[in-house]
């Protein structure tokens, strides 16, 4: 068997000559509210389970607070919230999936499922409903099968003035951390 270059081999697999349809997106699929929700896999840094969140006075409700992830101060909102759900007990298959939305924040979750491959061809704009019902957030509609996965744009999840808020928790936390790092005891 004689070598191939990469070349020649872009758009097969190496073992069943299958062509790969890069029109495909890998979105990691979660359920919130009895819904399933994607957020696109390159946005997702990691999942980790629920773990002490240290609460920031004066913030929106669905703004958790922040979590020390490996020394790392990370801002954290429970989604549910944030789309007006009803709030529940966390879970053992409560979630955080920390996102890259230009910094890093967590987003909590009631359960991860699976990471789809979703042809671009299957993904619909989002449906528009009126003037008055913000859908900017919502990249599109992922059709799966029978099922209809609603797919965020997770950088548009937050507001700008959402967005200056979590700048706001991790200054408030630097501070603290900051004193405490600098008292002696």
């Amino acid at each position: 068997m004689g070598t191939a270059s990469l070349d020649e081999t872009k758009g097969h697999t190496a073992n069943t000559g299958k062509t790969v349809n890069h029109d495909d997106s890998k979105f990691l699929t979660f359920k919130l509210a009895d819904e399933e929700y994607g957020v696109e896999i390159l946005k997702v840094r990691e999942i980790i389970g629920v773990m002490e969140i240290t609460s920031v006075p004066q913030m929106p409700g669905y703004m958790k607070g922040v979590i020390n992830l490996r020394g790392k101060v990370i801002p954290v909102i429970d989604l549910r919230l944030r789309f007006g759900f009803q709030e529940i007990e966390y879970t053992e298959q409560t979630c955080i999936i920390v996102v890259d939305v230009g910094r890093e924040i967590g987003i909590i979750v009631d359960t991860v499922s699976e990471v789809l491959d979703i042809p671009q061809g299957n993904i619909e704009p989002p449906p528009q409903i009126g003037s008055s019902l913000d859908t900017s957030f919502i990249l599109g509609m992922g059709k799966v099968g029978e099922a209809v996965k609603i797919l965020l744009a997770i950088d548009r999840v937050l507001t700008d003035e959402q967005t200056a808020n979590l700048g706001e928790i991790r200054e408030a936390e630097a501070q603290v951390v900051g004193s405490v790092g600098g008292a002696s005891f």
